[in-house]
């Protein structure tokens, strides 16, 4: 059953807290709730606000701090060469923040992006050496993420396509969502390129509509971990049960039940549960995971 949102006390303003089992809500919802979390805690950083009926908060670095990550992870971050390249990932909403001529924004810079809630997670210091998170994952304790990688799924040319995941740990593939409203449509022309799409999937089964082929991403993010012989996991918001339903359609078109065993769900609450006090009151702050 679930239960209504609860309020956040501490002089905080009402926005969506998580308690156990959550109340569904869509994508909009859930990005007014971080907008009003993140505007109200935004004058304690650099930043700006962009254009709409619900602005989007975009935090702006310095090398030392920033507003989107908790201190430790961000200096890991800036620490680490690798991590510190996806910083500059590009923030495709510019053209919706004032003078966007004027400057460099990055996607991670803004309070929405879930590769930005990835890695304040997982650039904690010692976080991928702690058991429970490893245990949760699946994954051996120890082993540093890569975030961008490029699997190189194989086409029907021979060649590999340019997709990127999230984040890399191991033999585990990590896509993670936030606000976004779903998984991309996409022509079904564009799937037939792959070469192990007959092998992994049911195509009939595949939810679509007409020609196009939903849950876009997700159909991608499985061919890979099936080349790699590798895990796949969806991280996403408990709140978003559509994404949930997304998921399920998808791994539903599954050929082989062993490999379905591969692919995995899990909701930013459930990780949160397991973090370190301080990065949990950070994050429940934040984005209301409590």
């Amino acid at each position: 059953m679930l239960s209504p949102p609860q309020k956040v006390t501490a002089g905080l303003p009402f926005f969506f807290a998580y308690n156990g089992p959550v109340s569904a809500i869509s994508s909009a919802t859930l990005r007014r709730d971080l907008s009003e979390r993140n505007i109200y805690r935004a004058n304690e950083f650099r930043h700006e606000l962009s254009y709409g009926p619900i602005p989007s908060v975009i935090y702006r670095g310095d090398g030392r701090s920033h507003g989107n990550f908790y201190p430790s992870s961000y200096r890991a971050i800036c620490a680490n060469p690798n991590w510190k390249k996806r910083l500059e990932k590009r923030y495709t909403g510019s053209k919706w923040v004032p003078w966007s001529g004027e400057k460099n924004r990055s996607e991670l810079d803004c309070a929405n992006s879930s590769d930005a809630l990835l890695m304040n997670i997982f650039c904690y210091p010692g976080i991928v050496c702690k058991p429970r998170v490893c245990s949760l994952l699946g994954v051996e304790p120890g082993l540093l993420p890569t975030f961008g990688f490029r699997p190189r799924i194989p086409l029907l040319n021979k060649l590999g396509d340019q997709t990127e995941v999230d984040m890399k740990i191991g033999d585990l593939l990590v896509e993670a969502k936030l606000t976004e409203s779903g998984f991309q449509s996409r022509p079904s022309r564009l799937l037939c390129r792959y070469r192990d799409l007959q092998e992994v999937f049911e195509v009939s089964e595949l939810p679509s509509k007409g020609e196009t082929v939903r849950g876009y991403q997700l159909v991608r993010g499985v061919l890979a971990a099936y080349a790699l012989d590798s895990s796949f996991l969806l991280i996403c918001d408990g709140r978003r049960t559509d994404l949930v339903h997304g998921w399920f359609e998808i791994i539903r078109a599954v050929r082989s039940y062993s490999f379905r065993n591969r692919l995995k769900l899990l909701t930013w609450q459930e990780i949160a549960e397991i973090l370190p006090s301080r990065l949990r009151q950070f994050l429940d702050e934040k984005y209301g995971l409590s």
